[in-house]
């Protein structure tokens, strides 16, 4: 459902493509992993312009974005 969210809030003025490490990649550019509160950086570790998608997060902080403000995006 997480996945699905961000897909939908993104595609409507980005290009989405799936990325081998992560989940996707935005734009060309921008990689980012979507997962629960407790998902860690190993994922996106040494990947340039990599962020996290996570729950449970008022505000972003560092490479963390709470989903909610993809919201905004749409």
């Amino acid at each position: 459902m997480r996945e699905t969210f961000f897909a939908s809030q993104l595609s409507v003025q980005h290009e989405l493509h799936l990325h081998r490490k992560a989940d996707f990649t935005v734009d060309h550019k921008y990689i980012f992993e979507v997962g629960g509160k407790n998902k860690g950086q190993q994922q996106i570790a040494g990947l340039p312009n990599a962020y996290l998608a996570v729950d449970d997060l008022e505000i972003g902080y560092g490479q963390r974005i709470p989903p909610w403000m993809f919201g905004m995006l749409y």
